[in-house]
């Protein structure tokens, strides 16, 4: 299971697209505001699996502040050894849902509630859903072949495990930085140019640091491996699965939920093919 874990860091128009939904006149207005965790509650929903697996860990005493690599081994964390010599792909999704300790369930958690109150009303919760599952398998599919030739091949062991929701917090960054440039969203031009300029600055910071931490623990022999490798994975695969949407962005729920059947289709066939190659590596 080699050396310690990888801790993939994180810092902290009618008929529109899902949830971004027209005035309907003064009864509309009457209504009483829906609670918060109605307004976006896959990201609600996802926070709390995130929460409840943690949760899980800690009643089978896996520390709260530094989880061994067997520890996270054992509870499905990311590992290339274990998914191309063992055959476990499950690891690419569940590993997304374990974390390194409290702080980095924190810090991730905090992360994907804000980005995902900010995507969840432009692509749906289905949306929300699909992009943290399809990114954050992305980025684990990435980090194993990363791994597989930078340790498998040149060392005994299954190499490092990798866990954390970073990964798909980056791919819905990435996905946010291609849908808040459509022209179409009832929200005013200087208000998207800033909230998409956060989210640049966001994903821009978060992957400088990545890598600075992860130089240094290298340069210095002590310190965080940070798993920028599934970073990166998340954010080109954001951006892919957002690409197909933005021309329908703002059109007819009808029309959108076909952009985003389709690019959920796209996504799914690039990461078996992906998935496909990498199982060939170690056959």
């Amino acid at each position: 299971m080699g050396s310690s874990p990888h801790v993939p860091h994180s810092e902290t128009a009618p008929e529109n697209s899902p949830e971004i939904l027209p005035p309907a006149g003064a009864a509309r207005a009457q209504r009483r505001p829906r609670p918060a965790w109605a307004v976006a509650p896959a990201t609600y929903l996802l926070v709390a699996i995130n929460c409840l697996v943690f949760l899980a860990m800690l009643a089978q005493h896996v520390s709260a502040f530094a989880p061994t690599p067997e520890q996270l081994f054992s509870w499905h964390a990311n590992n290339a050894g274990a998914v191309l010599l063992d055959g476990e792909w499950s690891r690419i999704v569940a590993a997304m849902f374990v974390h390194v300790g409290i702080l980095h369930l924190a810090t991730n958690m905090w992360c994907l509630w804000n980005l995902g109150l900010l995507a969840e009303p432009l692509m749906g919760s289905a949306g929300v859903i699909a992009v943290y599952i399809l990114t954050g398998a992305a980025g684990n599919l990435l980090s194993t072949l990363s791994n597989w030739y930078f340790y498998l091949r040149v060392a005994d062991g299954y190499g490092p495990v990798g866990a954390g929701a970073s990964g798909a917090v980056f791919g819905i960054a990435g996905a946010l930085i291609l849908l808040l440039k459509s022209p179409r969203l009832p929200v005013p031009a200087f208000e998207l140019k800033k909230l998409r300029r956060s989210v640049i600055y966001f994903a821009a910071i978060n992957l400088i640091l990545g890598l600075s931490v992860t130089g240094g623990t290298r340069l210095f022999g002590a310190g965080i491996l940070i798993d920028n490798t599934a970073h990166l994975g998340g954010f080109a695969c954001g951006l892919l699965f957002a690409a197909p949407m933005v021309p329908r962005l703002g059109s007819p729920r009808s029309s959108f939920r076909r952009r985003l059947g389709a690019s959920t289709a796209m996504v799914v066939a690039v990461l078996v093919l992906f998935a496909f190659y990498l199982s060939r590596l170690a056959g």
